[in-house]
C-alpha cells in the first residue's frame, strides 16, 4: 500500500499528475472535490465559493477538515488499489493527518514551477482574473494562508515541472511505478 499525496501552489501541474496516476489506473482523491461538494450541499456555486468554502470548513471543523473529510475516501479507494493518489493537500495540519493514518506508506511530493510559469499557464486554462475571479496571486495567498508553504517544507521529494509535458508526464510515471528512487533516475537522465 502507498498513498502519495500532492501539494503544490495553483498552475504547478498537480491536476496533470491527477492525470498520469488515472492513465495508470491509479485512484485520484481530489481533496478540493470535497469543498465543491459541500459548496453543492450549502447551494453555492463551486467556481464562485471554492475559497471561502474552504476557509468555512476549516473554521467550523478544524484545520484538518478537508483531510478528515477525505480519509474515508481514500481508505475506500485503498480496498481496491494498492495505491491511491491524492491531489491537493494544501497545510502542515493535512500532512500530519495523512503521516497519522498512512505512516510510512505516505509520500509527500512537492509539485513545483516559478510564479512566470505558474501564471502563463492558468492563464492558457482561462483561469485569470479577467473575468473577476481572484488572481494567481491572491489564489497564492490564500493557498499559503491555510499553511501550504509548512506543507510544500515538509515535502519527501520535489518534482520540478519546468520542462516539457512529456518530461513531468515521464516524472510522474516513475514515482508511481517505481517510487521514489524511480523518480530521482528519470529526473537524473533528464538532466
Amino acid at each position: 500500500m502507498k498513498v502519495i499525496g500532492t501539494v503544490g501552489l495553483p498552475g504547478s501541474g498537480k491536476g496533470e499528475a491527477a492525470s498520469v496516476a488515472e492513465d495508470l489506473g491509479v485512484p485520484v482523491v481530489t481533496m478540493g472535490d470535497v469543498i465543491r461538494q459541500e459548496c453543492r450541499e450549502r447551494g453555492l456555486d463551486p467556481a464562485e465559493h471554492h475559497g471561502t468554502i474552504a476557509a468555512a470548513l476549516r473554521e467550523e471543523n478544524g484545520p484538518d477538515a478537508i483531510a478528515q473529510r477525505s480519509l474515508p475516501i481514500v481508505e475506500d479507494a485503498l480496498d481496491d488499489s494498492d495505491a491511491v493518489l491524492v491531489d491537493g493537500i494544501r497545510s502542515g495540519v493535512e500532512v500530519e493527518r495523512f503521516e497519522s493514518a498512512f505512516g510510512d506508506a505516505f509520500t509527500l511530493v512537492n509539485v513545483a514551477a516559478p510564479f512566470e510559469v505558474r501564471a502563463e499557464r492558468v492563464t492558457e486554462r482561462g483561469r485569470d482574473d479577467t473575468d473577476g475571479g481572484e488572481s494567481l496571486r491572491e489564489r497564492d495567498e490564500r493557498e499559503r494562508g491555510f499553511g501550504m508553504d509548512e506543507a510544500i517544507a515538509r515535502a519527501d521529494v520535489t518534482v520540478d515541472n519546468t520542462g516539457s509535458l512529456e518530461s513531468f508526464h515521464a516524472k510522474i510515471r516513475a514515482l508511481l511505478t517505481e517510487g521514489v528512487e524511480g523518480l530521482e533516475r528519470t529526473a537524473e537522465r533528464q538532466a
